[in-house]
């Protein structure tokens, strides 16, 4: 408004003061000038103070929106959106959304410096005032095609930027074992010609957005020349005064500023909905029911109609499907990860309050984050207290009935409460050269552990928590075979009274299965023990045989 208002100021200096030789007069309507130039510099400082905590503010609403999200999803997070599509979320989008927030004030304040300066023109001239009105749509009709193209190419640069990210936080978390298997060139040379593809595509976004920015510079000085040429007719026929003259082509040189901003908040705002709507489907990904049906009062089977698979408490279960990501995809199911039609106890799983479910039914996948910590902490995690230590050989409980939460300062070779059960834990997956002190740091994703010593945390950690119904995803893939032995025969006798479903194609595992369900595509092809499938299965013989060869 104070720009839009230092040009009439102008002009009724120059015809009430110069025209008429009035010194005073010009002298009232100057300090009046310096007035309004002043004011506007200090709400020029408080605009720009507004916005950029405006800006903030919705970038970090909305950071705080996905982290809360992503803390609810837990666990089904990763079964359900890419780790680089929420990394680029959090490092790109949200700011986007915050640069489009400038819509909210210097859009408005445009809007209305156009109309301000359209009725001061009006009052001089209202031919000068049409050409302003008509001038600033034509504008708009000219740009809002390139936004429409801009916001379309965005969308799907947008969508190929987070598969990338994608794959680059998957080579990074596996980057020890692509150097041990000398597959770093390879997944080098597939990532950059995956990003060279994304480059033409960004090239795509850049060209109608490099458009967008010259007509914001070029259009409102072409607009400022029609006006000029308009109003200097005008001042040469004595239509408007040479003050008028002044004002005008103050307007029009002023209003070049919020047409320019006008267009810049088209190009923001496009590229705000695109980042908007990717967010939007993140915080649609549906969380676990809080409320439900109560499950069942004590240990009852799982069944999946899907697959045919039934899972009974108190038995071992095994799982060797043709297809590895159909067994995992059963465990899935029976852990009420995503859409499952399975049943616990004849109830629908679905239904069930999820909490009851995440408390009773744990499923333990074999590539499960480990998080920064003493050894005592990662496979104890937070349990305040915790269910019943895993039973021992004979049945027996071992251990304390809980875990105390995050410890820290504990000097090594210390024991604390709880500790008995996490070695005992950790005894049972076999993974005493790791716990020689329970106090060790754990690196995140256990970067200072073997595949194998990661592997076998996992499971202390899975055992530790000693669920009803545990579900693991190959459980013992990243060990050698004496390792394997050792760990199917503690296994066994530690779950013996609980429930446990393990997706395997190992035949020491499969050979301790109270029952193994063999899958093909999918479905239950047959079902009973390992020496029963071995003699009348092919399939299964030549899938378990194939699994040993390819372990030995």
């Amino acid at each position: 408004m104070s720009l839009a208002f230092t040009p009439y100021l102008i002009s009724q200096a120059v015809d009430r003061g110069l025209g008429d030789g009035r010194r005073e007069t010009l002298l009232w309507w100057g300090a009046a000038v310096l007035l309004v130039g002043v004011a506007g510099a200090g709400l020029g400082i408080m605009r720009h103070r507004s916005m950029t905590k405006l800006r903030l503010a919705a970038a970090l609403r909305t950071a705080d929106l996905v982290m809360t999200h992503a803390t609810k999803l837990g666990a089904a997070l990763p079964r359900r959106v890419t780790a680089g599509e929420v990394v680029t979320i959090g490092i790109a989008d949200v700011w986007t959304i915050g640069r489009a927030m400038n819509v909210g004030g210097l859009g408005v304040a445009a809007i209305l410096t156009c109309v301000v300066v359209a009725v001061l023109l009006f009052q001089t001239s209202p031919v000068l005032a049409a050409v302003v009105l008509i001038g600033v749509p034509v504008l708009a009709m000219v740009v809002g095609p390139l936004l429409r193209r801009t916001q379309r190419a965005g969308l799907d640069y947008r969508q190929k930027q987070g598969e990338l990210n994608a794959r680059l936080v998957d080579v990074l978390g596996g980057l020890r074992v692509l150097n041990g298997l000398g597959g770093k060139p390879e997944h080098e040379a597939r990532y950059g010609r995956e990003s060279a593809r994304l480059r033409e595509q960004g090239y795509r976004v850049g060209g109608p957005a490099s458009w967008i920015g010259a007509l914001g510079e070029g259009l409102p000085v072409v607009f400022l020349g029609v006006v000029i040429w308009v109003a200097a007719r005008m001042a040469a026929s004595g239509e408007i005064t040479a003050g008028q003259l002044i004002a005008v082509y103050g307007y029009t040189a002023m209003l070049g500023i919020p047409v320019n901003m006008l267009i810049f908040c088209g190009f923001d705002t496009a590229h705000g909905l695109v980042a908007a709507r990717r967010v939007v489907d993140f915080l649609r990904l549906p969380l676990d029911k809080v409320d439900g049906e109560p499950a069942p009062d004590g240990p009852a089977v799982l069944f999946d109609p899907e697959s045919g698979v039934s899972a009974e408490p108190g038995r071992l279960t095994a799982l060797a499907g043709d297809r590895p990501a159909d067994a995992v995809a059963v465990l899935d199911r029976l852990g009420a990860y995503g859409p499952t039609s399975a049943t616990w106890g004849g109830r629908p799983l679905a239904g069930i309050a999820q909490p009851e479910i995440r408390s009773r039914i744990l499923v333990a996948e074999n590539d499960a984050a480990l998080f920064t910590g003493p050894l005592r902490e990662v496979v104890a995690g937070r349990d305040v207290p915790g269910p019943a230590a895993p039973t021992s050989g004979d049945g027996s409980r071992a251990g304390a009935a809980g875990n105390a939460g995050p410890r820290s300062g504990v000097p090594a070779g210390r024991d604390e409460p709880g500790d008995e059960r996490v070695r005992r834990a950790i005894e049972i997956a076999v993974a005493h050269d790791v716990a020689a002190d329970l106090g060790r740091t754990v690196e995140w994703g256990g970067r200072n552990l073997s595949g194998g010593q990661r592997q076998r945390v996992r499971l202390a950690r899975a055992v530790h928590a000693d669920p009803e119904m545990l579900l693991a995803v190959e459980p013992t893939s990243a060990v050698d075979a004496h390792t394997e032995a050792a760990i199917a025969e503690r296994l066994t006798a530690a779950r013996r009274g609980r429930g446990t479903v393990v997706a395997t194609t190992s035949p020491v595992l499969l050979d301790r299965a109270d029952v193994v369900h063999y899958l093909v595509g999918g479905r239950v092809r047959a079902s009973g023990t390992h020496r029963e499938l071995l003699g009348d299965e092919p399939g299964y013989r030549a899938l378990v045989s194939w699994a040993f060869a390819d372990d030995a």
